[in-house]
Protein backbone atom coordinates (compact mmCIF):
# COMPACT_ATOMS: atom_id res chain seq x y z
CA UNK A 1 0.00 0.00 0.00
CA UNK A 2 1.23 3.58 -0.74
CA UNK A 3 0.15 4.50 2.90
CA UNK A 4 0.99 2.52 5.92
CA UNK A 5 -0.19 2.91 9.76
CA UNK A 6 1.16 1.28 12.67
CA UNK A 7 -1.59 -0.03 14.99
CA UNK A 8 -1.26 2.99 17.56
CA UNK A 9 -1.75 5.14 14.80
CA UNK A 10 -5.04 3.83 13.60
CA UNK A 11 -6.32 3.32 17.33
CA UNK A 12 -5.32 6.69 17.67
CA UNK A 13 -8.07 8.23 15.13
CA UNK A 14 -10.52 6.88 17.77
CA UNK A 15 -13.46 4.77 18.31
CA UNK A 16 -16.49 5.95 16.42
CA UNK A 17 -18.75 7.02 19.55
CA UNK A 18 -22.40 5.81 18.63
CA UNK A 19 -24.93 3.84 16.43
CA UNK A 20 -28.08 4.73 15.72
CA UNK A 21 -31.34 2.04 16.25
CA UNK A 22 -34.67 2.34 17.50
CA UNK A 23 -36.70 -1.08 18.35
CA UNK A 24 -40.17 -1.63 17.61
CA UNK A 25 -42.91 -0.52 19.88
CA UNK A 26 -43.79 -3.49 22.73
CA UNK A 27 -47.61 -4.42 22.75
CA UNK A 28 -49.09 -2.88 26.08
CA UNK A 29 -50.51 -6.56 26.11
CA UNK A 30 -48.12 -9.28 27.32
CA UNK A 31 -47.86 -12.07 25.02
CA UNK A 32 -48.79 -9.95 21.94
CA UNK A 33 -46.77 -10.09 18.90
CA UNK A 34 -47.07 -8.46 15.60
CA UNK A 35 -47.70 -10.12 12.51
CA UNK A 36 -44.81 -10.39 9.94
CA UNK A 37 -45.26 -8.11 6.93
CA UNK A 38 -45.41 -10.31 3.86
CA UNK A 39 -42.27 -10.65 1.53
CA UNK A 40 -42.36 -8.30 -1.57
CA UNK A 41 -39.74 -8.73 -4.48
CA UNK A 42 -38.49 -5.58 -5.37
CA UNK A 43 -36.21 -4.55 -7.86
CA UNK A 44 -32.76 -3.83 -7.27
CA UNK A 45 -32.17 -0.17 -6.38
CA UNK A 46 -30.34 1.93 -8.86
CA UNK A 47 -26.30 2.34 -8.54
CA UNK A 48 -26.72 6.23 -7.24
CA UNK A 49 -29.19 4.42 -4.61
CA UNK A 50 -26.66 2.25 -3.41
CA UNK A 51 -24.15 5.34 -3.26
CA UNK A 52 -26.80 6.93 -0.86
CA UNK A 53 -26.47 3.58 1.78
CA UNK A 54 -23.55 4.35 1.94
CA UNK A 55 -23.49 7.94 2.82
CA UNK A 56 -26.43 7.42 5.40
CA UNK A 57 -24.90 4.24 7.15
CA UNK A 58 -21.53 6.35 7.38
CA UNK A 59 -23.80 9.15 8.80
CA UNK A 60 -26.40 7.18 10.61
CA UNK A 61 -23.48 5.00 12.57
CA UNK A 62 -21.12 7.35 12.86
CA UNK A 63 -18.95 4.52 11.34
CA UNK A 64 -14.69 5.20 11.07
CA UNK A 65 -14.15 3.27 7.98
CA UNK A 66 -16.42 3.44 4.66
CA UNK A 67 -18.65 0.07 4.06
CA UNK A 68 -17.59 -1.52 1.12
CA UNK A 69 -19.39 -3.14 -1.59
CA UNK A 70 -18.24 -6.34 -2.92
CA UNK A 71 -19.02 -7.54 -6.20
CA UNK A 72 -17.78 -10.94 -7.77
CA UNK A 73 -16.40 -11.25 -10.80
CA UNK A 74 -17.30 -13.83 -13.94
CA UNK A 75 -15.12 -12.10 -16.69
CA UNK A 76 -11.95 -10.06 -16.27
CA UNK A 77 -13.92 -7.53 -18.46
CA UNK A 78 -16.22 -7.15 -15.90
CA UNK A 79 -13.25 -5.32 -13.67
CA UNK A 80 -14.66 -1.66 -13.61
CA UNK A 81 -12.98 1.30 -14.64
CA UNK A 82 -10.86 2.75 -12.44
CA UNK A 83 -9.80 -0.54 -10.27
CA UNK A 84 -6.46 -1.17 -9.65
CA UNK A 85 -4.83 -4.92 -9.76
CA UNK A 86 -2.27 -4.82 -6.99
CA UNK A 87 0.40 -7.57 -8.94
CA UNK A 88 -0.65 -5.42 -12.52
CA UNK A 89 -0.87 -1.77 -11.12
CA UNK A 90 1.29 -2.18 -7.65
CA UNK A 91 3.90 -4.32 -8.04
CA UNK A 92 3.01 -6.41 -4.91
CA UNK A 93 0.31 -9.10 -3.68
CA UNK A 94 -2.38 -8.45 -0.78
CA UNK A 95 -4.68 -10.99 1.14
CA UNK A 96 -8.25 -10.36 0.78
CA UNK A 97 -8.35 -8.31 4.27
CA UNK A 98 -5.82 -6.03 3.25
CA UNK A 99 -7.62 -5.09 0.10
CA UNK A 100 -11.10 -4.64 2.01
CA UNK A 101 -9.10 -2.36 4.37
CA UNK A 102 -7.81 -0.60 1.09
CA UNK A 103 -11.43 0.05 0.33
CA UNK A 104 -12.73 0.90 3.41
CA UNK A 105 -10.20 2.86 4.52
CA UNK A 106 -8.16 4.71 1.74
CA UNK A 107 -11.16 4.27 -0.59
CA UNK A 108 -9.48 2.26 -3.29
CA UNK A 109 -11.39 0.30 -5.84
CA UNK A 110 -9.33 -2.86 -6.03
CA UNK A 111 -9.65 -5.90 -8.52
CA UNK A 112 -8.60 -9.21 -6.75
CA UNK A 113 -7.71 -11.99 -9.73
CA UNK A 114 -5.93 -15.11 -8.32
CA UNK A 115 -2.59 -13.89 -9.60
CA UNK A 116 -3.06 -10.99 -6.79
CA UNK A 117 -3.34 -12.76 -4.13
CA UNK A 118 -1.32 -13.66 -1.05
CA UNK A 119 -3.42 -15.62 1.30
CA UNK A 120 -4.61 -19.13 0.28
CA UNK A 121 -8.28 -18.84 1.91
CA UNK A 122 -9.42 -16.30 -0.55
CA UNK A 123 -9.33 -18.21 -3.98
CA UNK A 124 -9.96 -20.95 -2.34
CA UNK A 125 -13.21 -19.80 -1.12
CA UNK A 126 -13.99 -17.44 -4.30
CA UNK A 127 -13.51 -20.64 -6.67
CA UNK A 128 -10.83 -19.81 -8.24
CA UNK A 129 -8.29 -22.67 -7.85
CA UNK A 130 -9.03 -25.99 -7.61
CA UNK A 131 -10.07 -27.37 -3.53
CA UNK A 132 -7.94 -30.63 -2.80
CA UNK A 133 -9.81 -33.57 -1.82
CA UNK A 134 -8.05 -33.73 1.46
CA UNK A 135 -9.84 -30.11 2.42
CA UNK A 136 -11.64 -30.61 5.27
CA UNK A 137 -8.59 -32.51 6.77
CA UNK A 138 -6.61 -29.50 6.20
CA UNK A 139 -9.31 -27.25 7.84
CA UNK A 140 -10.31 -25.67 4.66
CA UNK A 141 -14.03 -27.06 5.97
CA UNK A 142 -15.71 -23.32 5.19
CA UNK A 143 -18.21 -23.41 1.99
CA UNK A 144 -16.81 -22.17 -1.62
CA UNK A 145 -18.45 -21.30 -4.74
CA UNK A 146 -17.86 -24.02 -7.43
CA UNK A 147 -14.66 -23.97 -9.00
CA UNK A 148 -14.20 -21.80 -12.27
CA UNK A 149 -17.32 -19.73 -10.99
CA UNK A 150 -15.60 -16.76 -10.84
CA UNK A 151 -12.41 -15.28 -11.95
CA UNK A 152 -12.17 -12.11 -9.35
CA UNK A 153 -13.62 -10.00 -6.86
CA UNK A 154 -13.93 -5.86 -6.99
CA UNK A 155 -14.10 -4.14 -3.98
CA UNK A 156 -14.26 -0.34 -3.52
CA UNK A 157 -16.17 1.92 -0.66
CA UNK A 158 -20.12 1.86 -1.02
CA UNK A 159 -20.64 5.26 -1.12
CA UNK A 160 -18.42 6.20 -4.38
CA UNK A 161 -18.97 2.14 -6.29
CA UNK A 162 -18.99 2.42 -10.04
CA UNK A 163 -20.82 -0.94 -9.80
CA UNK A 164 -23.85 -2.91 -7.93
CA UNK A 165 -22.56 -4.82 -4.96
CA UNK A 166 -23.44 -8.33 -4.47
CA UNK A 167 -22.35 -8.30 -0.89
CA UNK A 168 -22.29 -4.96 1.20
CA UNK A 169 -19.79 -5.05 4.64
CA UNK A 170 -19.93 -3.06 7.71
CA UNK A 171 -17.41 -2.62 9.73
CA UNK A 172 -18.40 -1.50 13.08
CA UNK A 173 -18.35 -1.56 16.75
CA UNK A 174 -20.51 -3.24 19.12
CA UNK A 175 -22.26 -0.19 19.72
CA UNK A 176 -22.76 0.63 15.95
CA UNK A 177 -23.75 -3.71 15.39
CA UNK A 178 -26.19 -3.22 17.97
CA UNK A 179 -27.98 0.01 16.67
CA UNK A 180 -27.90 -1.14 12.94
CA UNK A 181 -29.85 -4.62 14.41
CA UNK A 182 -32.28 -2.99 16.54
CA UNK A 183 -33.44 -0.58 13.85
CA UNK A 184 -34.74 -4.00 11.53
CA UNK A 185 -38.51 -4.74 11.43
CA UNK A 186 -39.69 -7.84 13.35
CA UNK A 187 -39.30 -10.13 10.77
CA UNK A 188 -35.60 -9.40 9.58
CA UNK A 189 -33.80 -10.55 12.68
CA UNK A 190 -34.32 -13.92 11.75
CA UNK A 191 -32.42 -13.75 8.66
CA UNK A 192 -29.46 -12.96 10.41
CA UNK A 193 -26.24 -16.02 10.92
CA UNK A 194 -23.30 -15.94 12.40
CA UNK A 195 -19.66 -17.30 12.41
CA UNK A 196 -16.92 -16.78 14.69
CA UNK A 197 -14.39 -18.80 13.59
CA UNK A 198 -11.54 -18.07 9.87
CA UNK A 199 -11.84 -17.35 7.47
CA UNK A 200 -13.83 -14.14 7.67
CA UNK A 201 -13.14 -13.54 3.86
CA UNK A 202 -15.36 -16.32 2.98
CA UNK A 203 -18.50 -16.08 5.37
CA UNK A 204 -19.19 -12.37 5.15
CA UNK A 205 -18.87 -13.23 1.18
CA UNK A 206 -20.00 -16.68 0.37
CA UNK A 207 -22.18 -17.55 2.55
CA UNK A 208 -24.11 -14.61 2.42
CA UNK A 209 -24.60 -14.69 -1.29
CA UNK A 210 -25.35 -18.80 -1.30
CA UNK A 211 -28.07 -17.83 1.80
CA UNK A 212 -29.47 -14.73 1.38
CA UNK A 213 -29.09 -13.93 4.68
CA UNK A 214 -27.38 -11.04 6.58
CA UNK A 215 -24.22 -12.73 8.65
CA UNK A 216 -22.77 -11.27 11.89
CA UNK A 217 -19.06 -12.41 11.57
CA UNK A 218 -15.84 -11.68 13.53
CA UNK A 219 -12.75 -10.72 12.21
CA UNK A 220 -10.59 -13.71 11.78
CA UNK A 221 -6.43 -13.04 12.77
CA UNK A 222 -5.66 -11.84 9.39
CA UNK A 223 -7.49 -8.99 9.92
CA UNK A 224 -6.23 -8.01 12.94
CA UNK A 225 -2.66 -8.70 12.33
CA UNK A 226 -2.33 -7.64 8.33
CA UNK A 227 -4.92 -5.64 7.56
CA UNK A 228 -4.77 -2.78 10.42
CA UNK A 229 -8.45 -4.08 12.24
CA UNK A 230 -9.07 -3.25 15.95
CA UNK A 231 -10.04 -5.03 18.68
CA UNK A 232 -13.38 -4.03 18.75
CA UNK A 233 -14.71 -4.08 15.34
CA UNK A 234 -17.02 -6.52 13.80
CA UNK A 235 -18.10 -7.35 10.15
CA UNK A 236 -22.05 -7.34 9.19
CA UNK A 237 -22.46 -8.69 5.79
CA UNK A 238 -25.55 -7.71 3.91
CA UNK A 239 -26.71 -8.92 0.86
CA UNK A 240 -27.36 -6.44 -1.96
CA UNK A 241 -30.91 -7.19 -2.80
CA UNK A 242 -31.41 -6.54 1.16
CA UNK A 243 -29.94 -3.37 1.12
CA UNK A 244 -32.86 -1.15 0.80
CA UNK A 245 -34.84 -2.74 3.64
CA UNK A 246 -32.14 -2.44 6.21
CA UNK A 247 -31.25 1.56 5.52
CA UNK A 248 -35.26 2.04 5.64
CA UNK A 249 -35.14 0.52 8.96
CA UNK A 250 -31.94 2.84 9.76
CA UNK A 251 -34.28 6.24 8.26
CA UNK A 252 -37.10 5.80 10.21
CA UNK A 253 -35.67 5.16 13.87
CA UNK A 254 -32.80 7.32 13.43
CA UNK A 255 -34.40 9.36 16.57
CA UNK A 256 -36.62 6.97 18.17
CA UNK A 257 -36.09 5.40 22.08
CA UNK A 258 -33.31 3.35 21.23
CA UNK A 259 -31.16 5.95 19.20
CA UNK A 260 -27.56 5.52 20.34
CA UNK A 261 -27.08 8.95 19.55
CA UNK A 262 -29.24 10.14 22.01
CA UNK A 263 -28.01 7.55 24.95
CA UNK A 264 -25.70 8.58 27.49
CA UNK A 265 -23.61 6.55 30.62
CA UNK A 266 -25.69 6.87 33.61
CA UNK A 267 -26.48 5.01 36.77
CA UNK A 268 -29.65 5.93 38.25
CA UNK A 269 -32.35 4.24 40.16
CA UNK A 270 -36.19 4.91 39.20
CA UNK A 271 -34.81 6.55 35.93
CA UNK A 272 -37.07 7.77 33.76
CA UNK A 273 -38.82 5.12 31.40
CA UNK A 274 -39.76 4.72 28.09
CA UNK A 275 -43.68 4.47 27.36
CA UNK A 276 -43.72 1.01 26.35
CA UNK A 277 -42.14 0.23 29.96
CA UNK A 278 -44.40 1.67 31.66
CA UNK A 279 -47.55 -0.09 29.64
CA UNK A 280 -45.45 -3.28 30.07
CA UNK A 281 -45.28 -2.65 33.58
CA UNK A 282 -48.52 -1.92 34.35
CA UNK A 283 -49.93 -5.06 32.44
CA UNK A 284 -48.35 -6.89 35.11
CA UNK A 285 -49.83 -5.22 37.54
CA UNK A 286 -46.40 -3.47 38.20
CA UNK A 287 -45.44 -0.06 38.85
Amino acid sequence: MKDCYSRRQILALGVGSAALATFDKVSATAGTRSMPSPKVETPAAPLNEFNSYGEDLERYLMLRTSPIAVKMLENESDIPEGAIRPSVDRGYHLAQCQAFAMSRREGTTVAMLKEDHWCPAAPLAYGMVKRADDAVQRGQSYDCFPYGKYVGIVTAPLKSANFLPDVVIIYSNNAQLRGLILSMGNEEPSQISSRFLPPSCSYSVVNVMQTGKYWVVLPDPGEYQRALGTEDEMMFAVPGEKMETLIAGLRRNENGVFSYRNHHPFMQPDFERPDFYVDMFKSWGLK
